[in-house]
Protein backbone atom coordinates (compact mmCIF):
# COMPACT_ATOMS: atom_id res chain seq x y z
CA UNK A 1 0.00 0.00 0.00
CA UNK A 2 1.70 3.40 -1.29
CA UNK A 3 0.74 6.61 1.00
CA UNK A 4 1.37 10.04 -0.52
CA UNK A 5 2.92 12.21 2.12
CA UNK A 6 0.51 14.45 3.68
CA UNK A 7 -2.09 13.28 1.21
CA UNK A 8 -0.68 16.42 -0.99
CA UNK A 9 3.04 15.31 -0.72
CA UNK A 10 4.14 19.13 0.09
CA UNK A 11 7.20 19.81 1.83
CA UNK A 12 5.94 21.58 5.39
CA UNK A 13 9.28 23.44 5.06
CA UNK A 14 8.69 25.00 2.41
CA UNK A 15 4.84 25.26 2.31
CA UNK A 16 3.09 28.86 3.60
CA UNK A 17 1.77 27.60 7.10
CA UNK A 18 0.88 24.69 5.65
CA UNK A 19 -0.09 25.82 2.11
CA UNK A 20 1.54 25.47 -0.47
CA UNK A 21 1.40 28.64 -2.30
CA UNK A 22 -0.06 31.52 -0.76
CA UNK A 23 -2.35 32.29 -4.10
CA UNK A 24 -3.58 35.74 -2.68
CA UNK A 25 -0.33 36.79 -2.21
CA UNK A 26 0.27 35.88 -5.35
CA UNK A 27 -2.18 37.49 -7.55
CA UNK A 28 -1.25 40.84 -5.53
CA UNK A 29 2.24 40.95 -6.57
CA UNK A 30 1.16 40.12 -10.16
CA UNK A 31 -1.21 43.00 -10.24
CA UNK A 32 1.03 45.46 -8.83
CA UNK A 33 3.75 44.77 -10.98
CA UNK A 34 1.03 44.83 -14.22
CA UNK A 35 -0.13 48.34 -15.67
CA UNK A 36 -4.10 47.78 -16.10
CA UNK A 37 -5.49 47.47 -18.92
CA UNK A 38 -8.92 44.98 -20.29
CA UNK A 39 -9.81 42.41 -17.71
CA UNK A 40 -9.72 38.77 -19.11
CA UNK A 41 -13.24 37.07 -19.46
CA UNK A 42 -14.20 33.79 -17.01
CA UNK A 43 -13.82 32.02 -20.32
CA UNK A 44 -10.06 33.07 -20.39
CA UNK A 45 -9.58 31.90 -16.86
CA UNK A 46 -11.34 28.99 -17.39
CA UNK A 47 -9.64 27.84 -20.39
CA UNK A 48 -6.06 28.81 -18.82
CA UNK A 49 -7.22 26.84 -15.35
CA UNK A 50 -7.69 23.76 -17.49
CA UNK A 51 -4.77 23.72 -18.83
CA UNK A 52 -2.54 23.30 -15.66
CA UNK A 53 -5.56 20.94 -14.42
CA UNK A 54 -3.08 17.79 -13.66
CA UNK A 55 -0.24 19.72 -12.40
CA UNK A 56 -2.20 21.85 -9.62
CA UNK A 57 -4.55 19.90 -7.06
CA UNK A 58 -8.26 20.88 -7.18
CA UNK A 59 -8.53 22.99 -3.91
CA UNK A 60 -5.87 24.84 -5.47
CA UNK A 61 -7.34 25.63 -8.80
CA UNK A 62 -10.63 26.75 -7.10
CA UNK A 63 -8.98 28.96 -4.77
CA UNK A 64 -7.29 30.38 -8.08
CA UNK A 65 -10.63 30.37 -10.16
CA UNK A 66 -11.87 32.62 -7.15
CA UNK A 67 -9.14 35.12 -6.52
CA UNK A 68 -8.60 36.06 -10.12
CA UNK A 69 -12.56 36.44 -10.75
CA UNK A 70 -12.10 38.91 -8.08
CA UNK A 71 -9.14 40.83 -9.26
CA UNK A 72 -10.06 41.26 -12.69
CA UNK A 73 -6.63 41.15 -13.90
CA UNK A 74 -5.42 41.43 -17.78
CA UNK A 75 -4.92 38.17 -19.62
CA UNK A 76 -1.20 38.43 -19.14
CA UNK A 77 -1.55 39.14 -15.59
CA UNK A 78 -3.54 36.02 -15.53
CA UNK A 79 -1.41 34.02 -17.51
CA UNK A 80 1.60 34.95 -15.18
CA UNK A 81 -0.33 34.28 -11.59
CA UNK A 82 -1.14 30.56 -12.93
CA UNK A 83 2.56 30.40 -14.47
CA UNK A 84 3.55 31.28 -10.57
CA UNK A 85 1.36 28.99 -8.86
CA UNK A 86 2.34 26.21 -10.92
CA UNK A 87 6.54 26.97 -10.46
CA UNK A 88 6.00 28.14 -6.53
CA UNK A 89 3.76 24.41 -5.99
CA UNK A 90 6.20 22.27 -7.86
CA UNK A 91 8.96 23.96 -5.71
CA UNK A 92 7.25 23.25 -2.18
CA UNK A 93 6.73 19.43 -3.01
CA UNK A 94 8.27 16.84 -1.20
CA UNK A 95 11.99 15.70 -2.02
CA UNK A 96 11.97 12.03 -3.11
CA UNK A 97 13.89 10.14 -0.82
CA UNK A 98 13.33 13.10 2.15
CA UNK A 99 13.32 11.34 5.52
CA UNK A 100 9.65 12.19 6.53
CA UNK A 101 9.61 9.74 9.39
CA UNK A 102 12.75 11.58 11.22
CA UNK A 103 11.42 14.53 10.31
CA UNK A 104 7.99 14.23 11.95
CA UNK A 105 8.99 12.46 14.92
CA UNK A 106 11.75 15.79 15.82
CA UNK A 107 9.03 18.27 14.53
CA UNK A 108 6.41 16.25 17.42
CA UNK A 109 9.01 15.54 19.63
CA UNK A 110 10.85 18.98 20.13
CA UNK A 111 8.25 20.93 20.61
CA UNK A 112 6.29 18.36 23.23
CA UNK A 113 9.80 18.64 25.47
CA UNK A 114 7.52 22.22 26.03
CA UNK A 115 4.40 21.27 27.29
CA UNK A 116 3.05 21.62 30.10
CA UNK A 117 2.08 18.74 32.68
CA UNK A 118 -1.56 20.37 33.73
CA UNK A 119 -5.41 19.21 34.04
CA UNK A 120 -7.65 21.48 32.56
CA UNK A 121 -11.43 22.75 33.79
CA UNK A 122 -14.41 22.87 31.88
CA UNK A 123 -16.13 25.61 34.56
CA UNK A 124 -19.92 25.06 34.95
CA UNK A 125 -22.30 23.58 37.39
CA UNK A 126 -19.97 20.54 37.88
CA UNK A 127 -16.72 20.68 37.09
CA UNK A 128 -15.22 18.74 34.21
CA UNK A 129 -11.47 17.32 34.22
CA UNK A 130 -9.51 17.01 31.13
CA UNK A 131 -6.19 15.80 30.26
CA UNK A 132 -4.09 17.85 28.00
CA UNK A 133 -0.26 18.35 27.23
CA UNK A 134 2.23 16.18 27.37
CA UNK A 135 -0.09 13.46 29.56
CA UNK A 136 -2.37 13.64 27.22
CA UNK A 137 0.10 13.00 23.98
CA UNK A 138 1.81 10.33 25.92
CA UNK A 139 -1.90 8.62 25.87
CA UNK A 140 -2.39 9.04 22.28
CA UNK A 141 0.73 7.83 20.98
CA UNK A 142 0.34 4.91 23.50
CA UNK A 143 -2.69 4.07 22.30
CA UNK A 144 -4.01 3.45 25.86
CA UNK A 145 -7.50 1.32 25.95
CA UNK A 146 -9.14 3.75 28.47
CA UNK A 147 -8.12 7.25 28.41
CA UNK A 148 -7.20 8.64 31.99
CA UNK A 149 -9.91 11.15 31.69
CA UNK A 150 -12.62 9.59 28.72
CA UNK A 151 -14.66 12.27 27.61
CA UNK A 152 -18.16 12.60 25.14
CA UNK A 153 -18.34 15.85 23.16
CA UNK A 154 -22.49 14.86 22.48
CA UNK A 155 -24.11 17.25 19.60
CA UNK A 156 -27.80 17.40 19.41
CA UNK A 157 -30.18 17.34 16.70
CA UNK A 158 -32.49 20.18 15.41
CA UNK A 159 -35.33 20.12 17.82
CA UNK A 160 -33.16 19.97 20.95
CA UNK A 161 -29.71 21.65 20.05
CA UNK A 162 -31.20 25.19 20.54
CA UNK A 163 -33.36 24.73 23.41
CA UNK A 164 -31.15 24.48 27.13
CA UNK A 165 -34.45 22.51 28.19
CA UNK A 166 -35.02 20.15 25.08
CA UNK A 167 -31.23 19.78 25.96
CA UNK A 168 -31.34 18.48 29.76
CA UNK A 169 -33.58 16.26 28.70
CA UNK A 170 -31.46 14.18 26.52
CA UNK A 171 -28.87 14.60 28.79
CA UNK A 172 -30.88 13.04 32.03
CA UNK A 173 -31.10 10.02 29.83
CA UNK A 174 -27.37 9.54 29.12
CA UNK A 175 -26.13 9.66 33.34
CA UNK A 176 -25.70 5.91 34.26
CA UNK A 177 -28.32 5.59 37.87
CA UNK A 178 -27.89 3.04 40.51
CA UNK A 179 -30.31 2.71 43.58
CA UNK A 180 -27.76 3.93 45.48
CA UNK A 181 -27.74 7.35 43.77
CA UNK A 182 -31.45 8.06 44.25
CA UNK A 183 -30.91 6.80 48.10
CA UNK A 184 -30.61 9.32 51.13
CA UNK A 185 -29.55 5.53 52.71
CA UNK A 186 -29.29 1.74 52.56
CA UNK A 187 -29.42 -0.31 55.63
CA UNK A 188 -30.18 -3.64 56.85
CA UNK A 189 -33.23 -4.20 59.47
CA UNK A 190 -31.79 -7.79 61.62
CA UNK A 191 -35.02 -7.40 63.43
CA UNK A 192 -37.50 -7.82 60.38
CA UNK A 193 -34.54 -9.37 58.24
CA UNK A 194 -35.12 -7.04 55.20
CA UNK A 195 -33.26 -4.11 54.02
CA UNK A 196 -34.56 -0.63 53.68
CA UNK A 197 -33.96 1.90 51.03
CA UNK A 198 -34.58 5.61 52.17
CA UNK A 199 -35.52 7.60 48.54
CA UNK A 200 -33.94 10.75 47.54
CA UNK A 201 -36.90 12.47 46.02
CA UNK A 202 -34.80 15.52 45.01
CA UNK A 203 -32.66 13.44 43.54
CA UNK A 204 -35.01 11.62 42.04
CA UNK A 205 -36.71 14.23 40.41
CA UNK A 206 -33.42 15.08 39.19
CA UNK A 207 -32.98 12.27 37.57
CA UNK A 208 -36.24 11.87 35.96
CA UNK A 209 -37.07 8.76 37.81
CA UNK A 210 -40.61 7.72 39.07
CA UNK A 211 -41.94 5.33 41.23
CA UNK A 212 -43.65 3.57 38.32
CA UNK A 213 -39.50 3.27 37.27
CA UNK A 214 -38.04 1.77 40.40
CA UNK A 215 -41.11 -0.49 40.67
CA UNK A 216 -40.20 -1.46 36.71
CA UNK A 217 -36.32 -2.51 37.66
CA UNK A 218 -36.34 -3.28 41.53
CA UNK A 219 -36.99 -6.84 40.73
CA UNK A 220 -34.60 -9.45 42.48
CA UNK A 221 -34.93 -12.71 42.53
CA UNK A 222 -36.09 -14.70 46.14
CA UNK A 223 -36.72 -11.62 47.40
CA UNK A 224 -40.25 -9.41 48.70
CA UNK A 225 -39.82 -5.76 47.33
CA UNK A 226 -42.22 -3.67 48.88
CA UNK A 227 -43.23 -0.03 48.46
CA UNK A 228 -43.95 2.75 50.28
CA UNK A 229 -43.98 6.48 49.65
CA UNK A 230 -40.37 7.42 50.52
CA UNK A 231 -39.06 3.60 51.26
CA UNK A 232 -38.33 0.27 49.62
CA UNK A 233 -38.42 -2.59 51.60
CA UNK A 234 -36.71 -5.87 50.14
CA UNK A 235 -36.66 -9.61 52.48
CA UNK A 236 -34.80 -12.29 50.96
CA UNK A 237 -35.93 -15.79 51.62
CA UNK A 238 -33.00 -16.11 53.47
CA UNK A 239 -31.78 -14.45 56.42
CA UNK A 240 -27.74 -15.33 55.35
CA UNK A 241 -28.56 -13.80 52.00
CA UNK A 242 -29.00 -10.23 53.50
CA UNK A 243 -25.47 -9.29 53.87
CA UNK A 244 -24.72 -10.13 50.15
CA UNK A 245 -28.07 -8.28 48.97
CA UNK A 246 -26.45 -5.30 50.66
CA UNK A 247 -23.84 -4.70 48.28
CA UNK A 248 -26.09 -5.90 45.44
CA UNK A 249 -28.56 -3.44 46.29
CA UNK A 250 -26.21 -0.30 45.68
CA UNK A 251 -24.91 -0.81 42.41
CA UNK A 252 -28.76 -2.39 41.20
CA UNK A 253 -29.02 -0.47 37.78
CA UNK A 254 -32.03 1.92 37.02
CA UNK A 255 -31.44 4.07 33.95
CA UNK A 256 -28.85 5.91 31.56
CA UNK A 257 -25.50 4.72 29.85
CA UNK A 258 -23.00 2.78 31.45
CA UNK A 259 -19.56 4.41 31.39
CA UNK A 260 -21.20 7.93 31.65
CA UNK A 261 -20.70 9.16 35.25
CA UNK A 262 -21.51 12.58 34.50
CA UNK A 263 -23.40 15.68 32.36
CA UNK A 264 -22.65 19.28 31.28
CA UNK A 265 -24.75 20.89 29.45
CA UNK A 266 -23.31 24.02 27.51
CA UNK A 267 -24.00 26.50 24.98
CA UNK A 268 -20.67 26.80 21.89
CA UNK A 269 -21.07 29.01 19.24
CA UNK A 270 -25.11 29.45 19.52
CA UNK A 271 -26.07 25.42 20.39
CA UNK A 272 -26.68 23.63 23.33
CA UNK A 273 -23.73 20.75 23.60
CA UNK A 274 -23.43 17.93 25.95
CA UNK A 275 -20.46 17.66 27.75
CA UNK A 276 -19.51 14.07 29.35
CA UNK A 277 -17.38 12.22 32.43
CA UNK A 278 -16.86 8.88 30.93
CA UNK A 279 -17.60 7.44 27.73
CA UNK A 280 -19.95 5.15 25.84
CA UNK A 281 -20.03 6.15 21.94
CA UNK A 282 -22.36 3.21 20.49
CA UNK A 283 -24.55 3.27 23.19
CA UNK A 284 -24.86 7.42 22.72
CA UNK A 285 -25.61 7.00 19.78
CA UNK A 286 -28.84 5.19 19.97
CA UNK A 287 -30.01 7.71 22.12
CA UNK A 288 -33.27 9.95 20.83
CA UNK A 289 -32.29 13.88 19.91
CA UNK A 290 -28.24 12.48 19.58
CA UNK A 291 -26.73 14.17 16.31
CA UNK A 292 -24.49 11.16 15.77
CA UNK A 293 -23.35 12.79 12.35
CA UNK A 294 -21.20 14.90 14.72
CA UNK A 295 -20.73 14.04 18.34
CA UNK A 296 -17.53 12.26 19.36
CA UNK A 297 -15.41 10.81 21.97
CA UNK A 298 -11.64 10.77 23.47
CA UNK A 299 -11.35 7.07 23.18
CA UNK A 300 -10.16 6.33 19.99
CA UNK A 301 -10.26 2.29 20.68
CA UNK A 302 -14.28 3.41 20.83
CA UNK A 303 -14.61 5.14 17.49
CA UNK A 304 -12.13 2.59 15.67
CA UNK A 305 -14.91 -0.37 17.32
CA UNK A 306 -17.94 1.75 16.53
CA UNK A 307 -16.94 4.11 12.89
CA UNK A 308 -14.10 1.95 11.84
CA UNK A 309 -10.18 2.37 11.68
CA UNK A 310 -10.56 5.55 8.61
CA UNK A 311 -12.70 7.48 11.23
CA UNK A 312 -10.21 5.93 14.23
CA UNK A 313 -7.70 7.84 12.17
CA UNK A 314 -8.99 10.93 11.77
CA UNK A 315 -9.97 10.77 15.64
CA UNK A 316 -6.11 10.54 16.17
CA UNK A 317 -4.94 13.09 13.85
CA UNK A 318 -7.73 15.64 15.93
CA UNK A 319 -7.04 14.39 19.37
CA UNK A 320 -2.78 14.64 18.48
CA UNK A 321 -2.90 18.23 16.99
CA UNK A 322 -5.98 19.84 19.15
CA UNK A 323 -3.53 19.29 22.15
CA UNK A 324 -0.44 20.32 20.56
CA UNK A 325 -2.52 23.77 19.48
CA UNK A 326 -3.92 24.00 23.00
CA UNK A 327 -0.34 24.56 24.49
CA UNK A 328 0.42 27.33 21.74
CA UNK A 329 2.60 24.86 19.54
CA UNK A 330 2.58 25.55 15.66
CA UNK A 331 3.01 22.03 14.18
CA UNK A 332 1.98 21.22 10.40
CA UNK A 333 -0.63 18.33 10.36
CA UNK A 334 1.38 16.62 7.89
CA UNK A 335 3.87 15.27 10.91
CA UNK A 336 0.76 14.14 12.63
CA UNK A 337 -0.94 12.93 9.75
CA UNK A 338 1.96 10.49 9.30
CA UNK A 339 1.46 8.83 12.41
CA UNK A 340 -2.08 8.30 12.58
CA UNK A 341 -1.32 6.36 9.16
CA UNK A 342 1.87 4.57 11.03
CA UNK A 343 -0.32 3.85 13.96
CA UNK A 344 -3.39 2.55 12.19
CA UNK A 345 -2.28 1.37 8.88
CA UNK A 346 -2.37 -2.82 9.52
CA UNK A 347 -6.42 -2.37 10.09
CA UNK A 348 -5.95 -1.98 14.26
CA UNK A 349 -4.80 0.72 16.06
CA UNK A 350 -1.09 -0.05 17.02
CA UNK A 351 0.86 2.13 19.67
CA UNK A 352 4.21 3.30 19.08
CA UNK A 353 5.88 1.11 21.12
CA UNK A 354 7.38 -1.99 21.53
CA UNK A 355 3.88 -4.18 21.83
CA UNK A 356 2.77 -1.72 18.65
CA UNK A 357 4.72 -0.14 15.17
CA UNK A 358 8.29 -0.47 16.74
CA UNK A 359 7.80 -4.35 18.14
CA UNK A 360 6.20 -5.90 14.73
CA UNK A 361 8.67 -4.23 12.15
CA UNK A 362 10.30 -7.38 9.58
CA UNK A 363 14.37 -6.50 10.63
CA UNK A 364 15.47 -8.27 13.53
CA UNK A 365 18.41 -5.52 14.50
CA UNK A 366 15.80 -2.58 14.19
CA UNK A 367 13.72 -4.36 17.28
CA UNK A 368 16.94 -5.37 19.29
CA UNK A 369 17.61 -1.43 18.74
CA UNK A 370 14.89 -0.50 20.21
CA UNK A 371 14.12 -2.03 23.55
CA UNK A 372 14.22 -5.56 24.87
CA UNK A 373 17.31 -6.68 23.10
CA UNK A 374 18.56 -9.91 24.05
CA UNK A 375 14.94 -11.65 24.15
CA UNK A 376 14.47 -10.17 20.30
CA UNK A 377 17.91 -11.69 19.24
CA UNK A 378 17.60 -15.22 20.91
CA UNK A 379 13.90 -14.82 19.55
CA UNK A 380 15.21 -14.74 16.04
CA UNK A 381 17.72 -17.33 16.52
CA UNK A 382 15.62 -19.75 17.53
CA UNK A 383 13.13 -19.19 14.68
CA UNK A 384 16.34 -18.58 12.66
CA UNK A 385 15.03 -15.28 10.85
CA UNK A 386 17.32 -13.02 8.57
CA UNK A 387 17.31 -9.60 8.16
CA UNK A 388 16.46 -8.04 4.82
CA UNK A 389 18.42 -4.20 5.88
CA UNK A 390 16.12 -2.37 4.18
CA UNK A 391 15.34 0.41 7.16
CA UNK A 392 18.00 2.44 8.61
CA UNK A 393 18.21 1.33 11.73
CA UNK A 394 20.05 -2.03 10.55
CA UNK A 395 22.09 -0.54 7.84
CA UNK A 396 23.38 2.10 10.85
CA UNK A 397 24.08 -1.20 12.63
CA UNK A 398 25.87 -2.94 9.93
CA UNK A 399 27.85 0.25 8.72
CA UNK A 400 25.89 0.63 5.32
CA UNK A 401 24.63 3.67 3.06
CA UNK A 402 20.77 4.38 4.72
CA UNK A 403 18.13 4.18 2.19
CA UNK A 404 17.46 7.73 2.82
CA UNK A 405 17.91 10.59 0.08
CA UNK A 406 21.05 9.73 -2.18
CA UNK A 407 20.91 6.20 -0.55
CA UNK A 408 17.79 5.65 -2.12
CA UNK A 409 18.72 5.87 -5.52
CA UNK A 410 20.54 2.67 -6.93
CA UNK A 411 22.73 3.12 -10.28
CA UNK A 412 22.26 0.36 -12.78
CA UNK A 413 25.06 0.03 -15.61
CA UNK A 414 24.01 -1.93 -19.36
CA UNK A 415 27.08 -3.81 -20.20
CA UNK A 416 25.01 -5.10 -23.25
CA UNK A 417 25.95 -2.16 -25.35
CA UNK A 418 29.81 -2.20 -24.17
CA UNK A 419 30.02 -5.62 -25.34
CA UNK A 420 28.52 -4.74 -28.70
CA UNK A 421 30.41 -1.65 -29.34
CA UNK A 422 33.98 -3.58 -28.56
CA UNK A 423 33.12 -6.29 -30.82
Amino acid sequence: MQFRYGEDGVDPAKSDHGKAVNVSRLIEQVRIGIEGGEPASEEFIEKKLRQVKDQLTPLLIDELRRGLAETKLTKEGIEKVIELTVENYKKALMEPGEAVGIVSAQSIGEPGTQMTLRTFHYAGVREQNVTLGLPRLIEIVDARRVPSTPIMVIYLDEKHRKSRENAVKVARKLVYTTLEDLAQAIYQDPVRGEIVVELNKTMMMDREVTMEDLKERVKIANCTVRFDENRVYIKPKKIEALKKLLNKISSLYIKGIPGIKRVLVTEEHGEWVIRTDGSNLPKVLEVPGVDATRTTTNNIHEIAKTLGIEAARNALIHEAKSVLEEQGLDVDIRHVMLVADVMTATGEIQQIGRHGVSGKKASVLARAAFEITVPNLVEAAIRGESDPLKGVTENVIVGQSIPVGTGLVELYMSTLDMKEGSE
